[in-house]
């Protein structure tokens, strides 16, 4: 024999009610059914009541729509027409009474908790005569002949306990022996007092308590619950889309998931099944298919450390301080008893090792109570200065981490807070019992989304990690970045299970912000990737600017983000020290905040540092080279960078390496602008500032303090060609081709070539363009290939030599990918 309850969503609609039918006549054993009103209808009865006492003649527009409701379903499911017209009878007879009390209430203007009760209690007592008509082979017990209770009286406060003695008595003596139909249906919720007789109820959610209660005393092979979820979730699905039901739980777990918001139990259901070892199983009534989560009294060794995320949005925290707390016995017996008489619930206690202070964790409707009643509990110590005034912070969330599995198991506390560091989430107050099922935490309401999915996706709990990046350019660089990423997001998935969720995209003009991802597939034609598709995508979206850029990266305050800028702006820059201090990791392909002003490069690296972020541009020098990788590895492995010697620019190189007899230096110039190797100015390239940046930051990750005006210059091209605008320049670029091509032939003649090389020695730079033999590492350098020569103290003979293209879109992306992905291996 097993009971079945179903709640106000499993009888809330036709659909609904028409599955919970299904369900119970598909059982081959006898069952106790317990349903809850129909759904929204307890809102309805109170709100009505409310309309009613303070004269407001609509509570009849109230009460009629509640009576359409329940004659529709009727009309809807029921299609016997001796049945319906009994129903139709008794169903007619409690809304009669019902509307007699609404009545009532409205000609003498009060409303009493006996009413109240009266009143809620007609929403079960009507639902369950309708399903018990349903049903076939079903009959109808009245829950308020063997459900009672017992009123307990508190200080200010009254509260309903259950007398389980009277109930095990009352319920076996009545059905015992006497069901002579498969399936007993009884309202949940609804009770009567043990010695009155006057209508009481088990408080919200009080029909999975009757259906506990009713178990426990029928000693059930199982309780089941149908609701409109498919078990206890990894954490709430409306803020984390990637959450799945958990297969089992232990008691244990389950409480600590319910006493922190998972509203799948109400709380107090598991303790009677719990004392006679009886398993409760979840389903959904709408995809009864689904396998549920079962709850038993063993945990689930096999499973994660951590069983699921649960949260309390509505926190309040007082803090209740003095330094005559400071081991004085009794303090805290007096901070709960004095909150336990006025009927103030304290979910969450945080107290100091010191003793000086106790933060306890409250509902925000209890905040402004519970500060009172401490407050005048404490008044003379206030008074004569040996407490504080008691301290109240709203707007906050506490967050609860369960499981069984975490016992004994080293780091899930430190990895934890590690984690929300991280992504600058700050806790305001934490607790873990010895038992070390749950470790609780305080955050501010606004980081409560954010703090839920970096701890899903931390813990493993979601089937990927996932990384969500703003892209900001997609010029040749950006677009080849999004089309490497659309190229291998499915397989990243597959083996690393990792998710490079595109957030953002952000042109010079327009931008689109989704913080449940972009769909790069969008973007492919015929399996190719489609930069027009990108770029007309883009051109539809809203107008951005900085100020937009900034607020919406910022504002959608997402978890392990990365920003990654692919543009030349010298505005974008501004940004980073923002994204880095709000722990949006960086990423840039652009050289400007990395080569410009020193203190503003230190500020950034040691923002970055101090938030436990990245800021990352290994693209600024030799696109996707592994070189300030390497400089750093050397460095922190205690190396020391004595001498630098590379050949930085791959546009350069490219120009120099094309240079012939057939094509003059101007056409090379050209060339290297319509290959994608110069920059769009390439006066940019040819006057050097390019490889001066690199070197810059070579020299600064290599522990030298250099600016860009440190740095000497030998150039090739008169100031002239630098000081015009970029027509003249094309202009004018021919005339130098007589020269190069004299000088390219005595090079020829000598074997040798040129090659622009930047030196970093004695913490001094220097760029120039030099002559290099055919015996020198330099000379073979083929295409727009960069090299680098690193001279340290324990590379000192034979100096490191990294090699590789240099420039180009598509390894300059790869380059960023790198990077963003170094970020997930954090």
């Amino acid at each position: 024999m097993k009971v079945l309850k179903f709640g106000g969503t499993s009888v809330g609609s036709v659909e609904s009610i028409l599955n919970l039918k299904k369900i119970v006549e598909a059982c081959d054993e006898p069952v106790v059914v317990v349903v809850s009103a129909l759904g929204g209808i307890t809102d309805k009865l109170i709100a009505t009541s409310k309309l009613a006492v303070t004269g407001d003649t609509t509570y009849l527009t109230s009460y009629n729509e509640m009576v359409e409701r329940h004659h529709n379903m009727i009309e809807a499911i029921i299609t016997d027409k001796d049945k319906k017209t009994k129903l139709l009878s008794t169903v007619d007879t409690l809304l009669e009474q019902l509307k007699g009390i609404y009545q009532g209430i409205f000609l003498i203007g009060d409303l009493s908790e006996k009413t109240s009760n009266t009143i809620v209690s007609f929403g079960e007592r009507i639902s369950s005569n309708i399903v018990a008509t349903l049903i076939e082979d079903a009959q109808w017990y009245n829950s308020l002949e063997f459900i009672k209770t017992k009123k307990k009286q508190g200080k200010n406060f009254f509260s309903n306990t259950i007398s389980v003695p009277l109930i095990k008595q009352n319920f076996t003596d009545f059905i015992s022996g006497k069901a002579k139909h498969k399936v007993c249906l009884v309202g949940g919720f609804i009770s009567t007092d043990a010695n009155t007789g006057e209508i009481t109820n088990l408080g919200r959610g009080g029909s999975d308590y009757t259906a506990a209660i009713l178990a426990a005393a029928l000693d059930a092979r199982v309780l089941e619950i149908w609701t409109d979820v498919s078990g206890f979730m990894t954490a709430d699905p409306r803020v984390i889309n990637t959450a799945y039901p958990i297969d089992k739980l232990s008691y244990v777990e389950a409480t600590e998931l319910c006493n922190f918001g998972a509203k799948v139990v109400y709380p107090p259901t598991i303790y009677p099944v719990y004392v006679k070892n009886i398993p409760i199983l979840i389903k959904n009534t709408f995809h009864p298919e689904d396998k549920g989560t079962i709850i038993t009294a063993d945990s689930d060794k096999s499973a994660r450390a951590i069983k699921g995320i649960s949260s309390i949005n509505d926190t309040s925290l007082i803090t209740v301080s003095g330094l005559s707390m400071v081991g004085v016995i009794g303090v805290n017996q007096r901070i709960f008893t004095a909150l336990a008489a006025n009927g103030i619930s304290v979910f969450l206690v945080s107290q100091a090792s010191s003793e000086n202070s106790t933060s306890i964790g409250v509902r925000n409707e209890d905040a402004d109570a519970a500060c009172e009643v401490l407050n005048n509990e404490f008044a003379k110590e206030i008074e004569l200065g040996a407490m504080f005034k008691m301290k109240l912070e709203r707007d906050l969330a506490t967050v609860a981490i369960v499981g069984e599995n975490m016992k004994h198991t080293p780091g899930i506390a430190g990895k934890l807070f590690g984690t929300l560091g991280r992504n600058g989430i700050s806790v305001i107050a934490c607790a873990q019992g010895a038992s070390e099922t749950n470790i609780s935490f305080v955050v501010e309401k606004k980081s409560l989304r954010k703090t839920l999915n970096v701890i899903h996706d931390s813990f493993f709990l979601s089937e990927y990690q996932v990384l969500n990046v703003f892209i900001c350019g997609i010029g040749t660089v950006g677009a080849s970045l999004l089309e490497q990423i659309a190229g291998q997001q499915q397989k990243l998935m597959k083996e690393r299970n990792l998710k490079i969720n595109i957030v953002g995209i952000a042109s010079g003009h327009n931008a689109v912000f989704d913080r449940n991802g972009i769909d790069l597939t969008q973007f492919l034609d015929k399996n190719i990737f489609s930069l027009d598709k990108l770029r007309s995508f883009i051109k539809a979206t809203e107008p951005s600017n900085m100020n937009r850029l900034k607020e919406e990266v910022i504002g959608m305050n997402i978890f392990n983000s990365v920003f990654v800028d692919c543009t030349a702006s010298a505005d974008v820059p501004q940004l980073y020290h923002d994204f880095l201090s709000h722990n949006i990791s960086v990423v840039a392909a652009n050289k400007i905040a990395a080569s410009g002003d020193y203190d503003n490069y230190y500020r950034l690296k040691t923002t970055a540092r101090q938030r436990g972020v990245k800021f990352l541009f290994e693209t600024n020098v030799g696109a996707g080279l592994p070189i300030i990788n390497t400089i750093n590895d050397l460095c922190n492995s205690g190396d020391k960078i004595v001498k630098i010697e590379a050949v930085l620019s791959g546009t350069l190189n490219y120009i120099f390496n094309t240079i012939s007899e057939k094509i003059p230096f101007s056409e090379t110039v050209r060339l290297a602008k319509e290959e994608g190797y110069a920059e769009p100015d390439p006066r940019v390239d040819l006057s050097g500032k390019d490889v001066i940046r690199k070197l810059v930051i070579l020299s600064r990750e290599a522990g030298y303090k250099l600016s860009q005006e440190d740095v000497t210059k030998q150039l090739f091209l008169d100031q002239s060609f630098f000081d015009g605008t970029l027509e003249e320049f094309w202009k004018n670029l021919p005339s130098v081709d007589k020269k190069f091509e004299e000088e390219r032939k005595v090079l020829e003649t000598k074997h040798m070539r040129w090659r622009f090389v930047a030196t970093l020695e004695n913490g001094k730079g220097n760029v120039s363009l030099q002559k290099v033999d055919e015996h020198h590492p330099f000379y073979d350098l083929e295409g727009s290939n960069n090299i680098i020569l690193i001279t340290t103290e324990r590379y000192n003979h034979y100096p490191m030599l990294i090699q590789g293209y240099g420039a180009g879109a598509s390894v300059t992306a790869a380059g960023v990918f790198a990077d963003i992905m170094s970020i997930a291996n954090i």
